[in-house]
């Protein structure tokens, strides 16, 4: 089900690297939870990130527009587009980066989500305006979609 987007608020999932396993199932999930509260999402990530989205939804009933994180941080920085809200995935240091990127660029309300072995290592650098979830989660997804449920607007 596609989501008009011209009135409709927006929220930007921004994924890296797909090397911890939770990252697309969780994304999935939190599509479907935005599109449950009239919010659009929008996928930006690595090639393979997004390939692996496509692949987990291929009709799209949950995720919507995909597109290359690269033209994406590109199209806020030149104020071509922006969003409402914005999670950024994070699992290691050049997730920091990007969340760092968009606090510096965007007017969205940033949510950080940080997982993996060393979520409390990574969360601690951090030091940018965000709200950060942080849940040592590599495989079992459960732990951090319980914590999205009480950032979620």
């Amino acid at each position: 089900m596609a989501i008009d987007t011209r009135d409709t608020p927006t929220a930007l999932l921004l994924l890296g690297c797909p090397q911890v396993p939770v990252q697309t199932s969780v994304a999935v999930h939190l599509c479907d939870q935005l599109r449950e509260r009239g919010i659009a999402p929008v996928i930006a990530g690595t090639g393979a990130a997004r390939r692996l989205i496509e692949v987990a939804d291929p009709k799209r009933h949950y995720i919507g527009e995909v597109i290359d994180l690269d033209l994406c941080i590109d199209q806020i920085a030149e104020k071509q587009r922006d969003f409402d809200l914005a999670f950024v995935f994070i699992h290691n240091d050049g997730g920091v980066s990007y969340a760092g990127t968009l606090s510096a660029i965007s007017k969205a309300r940033l949510v950080g989500i940080v997982y993996g072995e060393h979520a409390d290592e990574t969360a601690a650098t951090i030091t940018f305006p965000c709200e950060v979830v942080a849940v040592k989660a590599t495989h079992n997804p459960m732990p951090l979609v319980v914590r999205l449920g009480k950032v979620l607007p």
